[in-house]
């Protein structure tokens, strides 16, 4: 069993795609990676010897920011725009999109289900 920064590599997808499932590691990185330590991207993890194992989490422990240590900075970057009080904080804050998407119609995401409001009657003559 392949372990790195605290995830199991699934083991029977290739190299590539199994290091892909690292928080904070995507195909860039992933590419990067592989090649640094010399390894097939196509190669199963359960392929992998010991010293391979080793090397690539030695290779991903030096170059790349993962899982706790990323999931950290970014909650300090969005606290800091909480404390300065800046426009993105408060989009941060209020649960709205942060990049100026329209929120009129769209912005499921971030705004969650849509509540019903009910609508105003006519008036009869």
């Amino acid at each position: 069993m392949a372990r790195i920064a605290g995830v199991d590599l699934p083991r029977d997808k290739a190299v590539f795609y199994s290091v892909q499932s690292i928080y904070g590691i995507g195909p860039k990185v992933a590419s990067e990676v592989v090649a640094k330590a010399g390894l097939n991207p196509r190669t199963k993890v359960r392929d992998l010897t010991d010293e391979e194992v080793l090397q690539l989490r030695n290779i991903i422990d030096e170059d790349c920011v993962i899982e706790g240590d990323l999931r950290r900075e970014i909650y300090s970057n969005i606290r800091r725009l909480f404390e300065i009080n800046c426009y993105r904080g408060l989009r941060h804050k209020r649960g709205l999109p942060t990049r100026g998407q329209n929120t009129r119609t769209n912005a499921r995401t971030r705004k969650g289900k849509a509540k019903t409001v009910a609508g105003k009657k006519k008036a009869k003559k």
